[in-house]
């Protein structure tokens, strides 16, 4: 990536948090009704694929911010270089795996009340946000917070060493400097590999999220481990891979327009010399 300082970082995060549920949001809102129990066409089919936009709208720009302000950091203090030592992979990995947990004090509670809006359980965000606080109070805007940790960081311990791996290798081969739309490219060849090995992860977070205490029918799914043997012995393991068609594909679309804006904005802060640290 440019070396970008925190300022730079936390608006070209916002910008590319934004972007991407902007462009990508219908193909989340299927993923996650592939995903449910209650299956794909009783969870809304095609219908209202914008259903929970707001709510994603509002969690992704501090989102993003946190997460690109944390990795730079984290990078930073580690020494992370662009010379491809052989120590890089796992600064990648640690200031990654760090921007995923300070960003899921976010993400989560508006993961919980998007998926739900987007399996038509809540009309508006509104209702959603008082019936989970009233049924379920703090704690239940959490809920799934650890299985969506420990899918987040499995995937950005793949997608961004990779990322940086193959722009440093192209950087070598071009000669030059990356250029934002190469970026792009390559962070969608990175985030489609990182999406289709943790898709069973995905699967697990999404039914934990949607259980709630106000359906007496069903048993709450609870923890990772639980949850992936109570889905291969009720559904088989072939459902541990469901949605991962739009998974992969808004993964491998949303880590270009992720990247690509980070990246362009971070260019474009430089060039114009904005948001610069003043020394």
């Amino acid at each position: 990536m440019q070396q970008a300082n925190l300022r730079q970082a936390l608006v070209a995060g916002a910008l590319a948090g934004v972007a991407v549920d902007s462009v990508l949001y219908p193909l989340d809102t299927i993923k996650t009704r592939l995903q449910t129990k209650a299956g794909f066409m009783n969870s809304g089919g095609f219908r209202a694929v914008y259903s929970g936009l707001l709510s994603a709208f509002i969690g992704s720009a501090p989102n993003a911010s946190l997460f690109f302000v944390t990795y730079e950091a984290v990078k930073r203090i580690l020494g992370a270089s662009n010379n491809g030592s052989v120590h890089s992979p796992f600064i990648y990995m640690t200031a990654a795996s760090c921007g995923e947990i300070f960003a899921c004090t976010v993400r989560v509670p508006t993961e919980v009340i998007k998926q739900r809006m987007q399996i038509k359980q809540f009309n508006t965000t509104l209702s959603a946000v008082s019936s989970v606080a009233r049924t379920e109070g703090l704690l239940g805007f959490y809920r799934g917070f650890l299985p969506t940790v420990a899918r987040e960081i499995p995937f950005t311990c793949i997608q961004f060493p990779l990322y940086e791996y193959f722009k440093t290798k192209y950087r070598f081969y071009k000669g030059s400097p990356v250029e934002p739309y190469e970026a792009a490219l390559i962070g969608s060849l990175a985030g489609g590999i990182g999406a289709a090995i943790t898709t069973p992860l995905d699967v697990c977070k999404t039914r934990i999220m949607l259980s709630s205490k106000t359906d007496p029918g069903d048993k709450l799914y609870t923890g990772i481990i639980s949850t992936m043997r109570r889905i291969v012995a009720e559904e088989g393991a072939k459902k541990l891979l469901a949605g991962i068609g739009p998974r992969v594909m808004w993964t491998s679309l949303g880590g270009s327009i992720f990247l690509g804006v980070y990246e362009k904005s971070i260019k474009t802060f430089t060039q114009l010399q904005l948001l610069e640290d003043r020394r």
